[in-house]
């Protein structure tokens, strides 16, 4: 199931539902929820998890270490749907109260948060893929990853309640679209999620329809090959027109190559909604209203932001942070680009033309033949010096396009080497987009 994300249900609710659940009448009731644009509800949802796993093995043919794995997190948020530019598509905004976020794989401990100003997020979910971001600024990978692994409910819920109106006794299989948001899987190879409808209980003086849900699944996802066993409760409000709870315990059993179990990995997901009687200031039309609420280059840009390491930039999806390594840092893009950040302290900062030389002399080294320059070029003036230059060079059988750039500040400055596809003409744009929001953060000593 999902490991990822706030306030569970009151216990009294609960032992409420669990004693008059099977009781309900033989009556016929239609079980859904119309995701329609303007639909408000408040969600809170809470995730505990804990179990084993086989890191990959340093040696051939030895099994991995077995660590212990365990984590919580809790998210609350206002979400509102929104009419998306394609019928194809599902789109909401989020206006998160709530974040916390704690793993710990063996003796490594891992948390996350959503700052404050990026708190407000445009999701847009197009069949398995789910794009998340910020119409108020750049959001961090962790942000993202946050928000990435939560379930969104104009999937989820459609695909758990029936397609017609049923009776108790009555049960349905779960769509496809509910199974992914339950397991995280991106291929469902065997097995399937049924829903069925136990009865309908009263509480609190409203009818609510019961609902069970169990099954087993195998598949793959991020995690690699899992199969997935869940067994969960939901609650249905015919008033309100809501699915207000779910709660679903997974076990999920990774698996190696040859389908034996390396890593079990138990989780308890619990999720209360409501209907909001009056629009949040913060997603009201007039604060909807100036903002750019359809995904663009600017506005999905991520930030990459490490204060040990003194350097700040913005990048494009496309490319991933790879290995921070001393002073340096590298981001990847799938297809064949990579850039090496190298942080200085101030009197470290070499001028262009002394970087260009020393490029040159390195190409020279590895019998490299270039093809063309552009030659150094100042982007910015003081008091933050910018300057760029590039080269086409074939190495060996490879015809690379080869950006440089070095920024000076006072308190130490940054140089970019980047490899590119010769024939790649739109990373070269994003490469320059990067540099052009490099900045220092704190003094760089040099180390003695």
């Amino acid at each position: 199931m999902r490991i990822a994300t706030p306030s569970g249900v009151p216990t009294l609710v609960v032992l409420i539902f669990a004693s008059l659940g099977g009781r309900g009448t033989a009556q016929e009731v239609t079980l859904a929820e119309p995701f329609k644009p303007g639909h408000t509800t408040k969600v809170e949802i809470q995730v505990k998890l804990t179990g084993k796993l086989a890191l990959p093995s340093t040696e051939k043919g030895k099994p991995g270490q077995l660590v212990t794995v365990t984590g919580t997190s809790k998210l609350a948020y206002v979400e509102r749907v929104l009419q998306p530019e394609d019928a194809a598509l599902l789109k909401t905004v989020r206006a998160y109260r709530d974040v916390e976020f704690e793993r710990t794989v063996g003796e490594m401990k891992q948390d996350a948060i959503i700052r404050p100003s990026v708190r407000r997020m445009v999701i847009i979910k197009s069949g398995s893929r789910k794009a998340p971001f910020s119409p108020d600024g750049p959001m961090t990978w962790g942000e993202l990853d946050v928000v990435r692994t939560d379930v969104f409910n104009p999937a989820l819920i459609p695909g758990l309640l029936p397609p017609t109106p049923v009776k108790p006794g009555q049960s349905w299989k779960a769509s496809a679209a509910s199974v992914a948001e339950l397991t995280d899987m991106e291929k469902v190879e065997e097995g399937a999620i049924a829903v069925e409808f136990v009865g309908v209980a009263k509480v609190g003086g409203k009818q609510l329809a019961r609902l069970k849900i169990s099954g087993t699944v195998r598949g793959v996802n991020e995690d690699g090959p899992n199969r997935q066993k869940l067994d969960g409760t939901a609650y249905f409000d015919p008033e309100s027109g809501i699915l207000t709870y779910l709660s679903v315990k997974g076990t999920k059993e990774l698996l190696d190559g040859k389908g034996q179990t390396v890593g079990v990995i138990e989780g308890q997901f619990a999720m209360t909604r409501a209907t909001v009687a009056k629009m949040p200031p913060d997603l009201s039309d007039a604060a909807l209203g100036d903002l750019d609420l359809k995904p663009g280059a600017e506005n999905t840009l991520l930030l990459y932001d490490n204060s040990d390491l003194g350097v700040r930039f913005l990048y494009p999806r496309g490319w991933r942070v790879g290995a921070v390594q001393g002073k340096q840092v590298t981001l990847d893009h799938a297809r064949g680009g990579g850039i090496l950040v190298t942080v200085e302290a101030p009197e470290k900062v070499p001028t262009v033309d002394d970087y260009l030389k020393e490029t040159l002399a390195f190409l020279e080294k590895q019998k490299a033949t270039v093809t063309d320059t552009d030659k150094p070029t100042r982007v910015r003036a003081e008091p933050v010096q910018l300057d760029r230059f590039a080269l086409g060079a074939t190495i060996g059988s490879d015809k690379v396009r080869l950006e440089y750039a070095v920024l000076r500040q006072t308190d130490g400055g940054v140089t970019i080497a980047a490899t590119l596809p010769a024939g790649d003409t739109d990373l070269c744009p994003e490469v320059a987009r990067i540099v052009r929001s490099l900045s220092v953060t704190k003094k760089i000593e040099e180390k003695k």
